[in-house]
């Protein structure tokens, strides 16, 4: 499965850079290994996307309920999800 997703550009950069090999994001999709991740530079001061974007395979995807970077209702509602990528 292909599965787009923003990015803003600090992690973006870093995922480039080779620095960033994961993601954590809500738990509101679905994401198993072998999918392709496409994420997508978005820059949140613009609103807008700024064209550059890369593929990702995804190698691992844990789920959990722990940890407060969204809002407690969100997290509550939907948990979150660690994706690591290659």
């Amino acid at each position: 499965m292909k599965i787009e997703k923003k990015v803003w550009p600090e992690y973006f950069q870093k995922i480039i850079d080779g620095t960033k090999t994961f993601e954590i994001r809500l738990n509101d999709f679905s994401c198993n290994p072998g999918d392709i991740l496409v994420l997508r530079e978005y820059n949140p001061e613009t609103g807008k996307y700024t064209g550059r974007a890369v593929k990702k395979k995804v190698t691992y995807v844990a789920k959990t309920k722990d940890i407060s970077f969204w809002p407690e209702k969100q997290i509550k509602k939907y948990g979150l999800q660690i994706i690591g990528f290659k």
